[in-house]
């Protein structure tokens, strides 16, 4: 699979089957998305993989918001916890920011992160969805995350037990200008 075919095919996914995922699939696919560029190569997001017990409690505990997410979170073998180290990325060393955009760089980072692992996974033949609706306070606690990092999103992770089509997407030229 190219890098074209890999973004053209990948879906959200949101039912799985129950087929546990081996911990070297998952060390593999972490492993790839730690290539992904990062501010000054910070490299600050950081993989949390929740199985079992933890993860059914996180979905009835951190999804009041959006039932479904926590529907998702049952019915997936895994859950991934994206977290970031805060105040790397955009900064330089003594503290202060290196552009306007101030800390806002770190999510970018996390999110380039982020897609990565979910493409590599699609490549594994792993489905996933990155979810953001959840009580993010009460998952950290849960997940027992240390001050200096943030929890970013949850994703939820299996063997697709689906096939969604893809969504219509929007003209390039609603895209895409030249100057």
């Amino acid at each position: 699979m190219n890098a074209t075919e890999c973004i053209l095919g990948r879906r959200s996914i949101r039912k799985f089957k129950q087929d546990s995922i081996d911990h070297e699939l998952i060390e593999k696919i972490v492993k790839t998305a730690s290539y992904s560029p990062s501010w000054k190569n910070t490299q600050i997001t950081r993989y949390i993989a929740v199985e079992g017990e933890l993860k059914d409690k996180i979905a009835s505990e951190c999804t009041p918001d959006y039932a479904r997410n926590g529907e998702i979170i049952k019915d997936a073998p895994m859950l991934i916890a994206i977290t970031m180290i805060k105040n790397r990325s955009g900064f330089e060393r003594d503290g202060s920011y290196s552009t306007r955009k101030e800390g806002g760089w770190q999510m970018f980072d996390a999110g380039v992160a982020t897609q990565s692992f979910c493409l590599a996974a699609h490549e594994a033949g792993l489905g996933t969805v990155i979810m953001g609706i959840f009580d993010d306070v009460k998952a950290s606690s849960l997940l027992n995350i240390p001050e200096e990092r943030e929890l970013v999103c949850l994703i939820p992770i299996g063997y697709p037990d689906e096939a969604p089509t893809a969504p219509s997407r929007k003209e390039v030229s609603d895209l895409l200008s030249f100057q």
